[in-house]
């Protein structure tokens, strides 16, 4: 019987670097947990009925949690070299379910790493604020109908987080980072229609921290809190305040930036249109 364990020893092994799409509704997130269906895991087991002489293990640049999307997520792992690199998506794609697309795949150095070579995360929040229901949206958003959301307060808002700053009001308990400070590069909201698309581009993430800022902000569009009590609790870590976190369905990671380019820009940019709904039947704010 083959040792794959001896013959990893002896294996010439090639660094991969993959662009994957997902629906993350019906995983359990990312990271590989016993006895849940997650990216990684339904990943791995399609990476390794092909390189069946190693166990590549698929590190990815963001752990995105149960029930988030990705349009632009970047992963690598060592295998053989058995199969080029540009073959990998579509050996992969023929295996995995349609729920994970492999955009593409090319061939990087060892010593490049998909999480800490990465400059930036971008992530989008998708709000679908019309007042009827809307089956096409439904599972990419969160529908928020009750009022119009104040954008211009929203983005106000974002101005105020852009920067150097200790988010420790949007961490969610269980998180093993040591300290909750992260560079935010830039924050915006855009409307279109119906659907308002907030973008939010950092270094790094907390564990969270995404669907409690929207919930936040959510809340501030909708007139429940002001601006002055939304920077209080931030700025003053208070944690135990925040309590509104916005759904994962919403919730894309949707692009990851590396100083040199990985991948065509062609096939990062296009991956998640930005979606408009032409009529705007939201009632006006109280």
């Amino acid at each position: 019987m083959l040792d794959s364990n001896k013959l990893n020893l002896n294996l010439q092994l090639q660094r991969i670097a993959l662009l994957i799409q997902y629906d993350g509704k019906n995983y359990c997130g990312w990271q590989r947990q016993p006895h849940q269906i997650t990216i990684q895991g339904v990943l791995e087991e399609a990476i390794s009925s092909l390189d069946i002489l190693n166990s590549p293990k698929l590190v990815a640049a963001g752990r995105t949690d149960s029930g988030v999307h990705a349009s632009g997520q970047v992963a690598h792992f060592d295998c053989s070299k058995s199969i080029p690199a540009y073959r990998w998506s579509l050996a992969l794609n023929g295996r995995l379910p349609k729920s994970i697309r492999i955009r593409d795949s090319v061939l990087q150095s060892s010593n490049w790493h998909a999480c800490h070579s990465a400059t930036f995360r971008r992530y989008r929040y998708l709000i679908y604020n019309g007042c009827r229901p809307n089956l096409f949206v439904a599972p990419w958003s969160w529908h928020r109908y009750q009022y119009r959301l104040d954008e211009g307060l929203i983005n106000a808002a974002l101005k105020g987080i852009v920067g150097l700053h200790d988010f420790t009001a949007f961490q969610k308990a269980g998180s093993k980072r040591s300290n909750a400070i992260t560079n935010i590069q830039e924050a915006l909201l855009l409307r279109e229609g119906d659907l308002l698309h907030l973008e939010i581009q950092a270094t790094g993430f907390l564990y969270g921290m995404v669907r409690l800022l929207v919930g936040q902000l959510v809340a501030l569009g909708e007139h429940k809190i002001t601006l002055h009590e939304f920077e209080r609790r931030w700025k003053g870590k208070l944690r135990g305040e925040v309590k509104e976190s916005a759904p994962a369905r919403g919730l894309s990671l949707i692009r990851v930036g590396y100083k040199n380019k990985i991948f065509p820009e062609n096939i990062i940019f296009d991956s998640f249109p930005i979606f408009s709904l032409s009529t705007n039947d939201s009632p006006p704010l109280p």
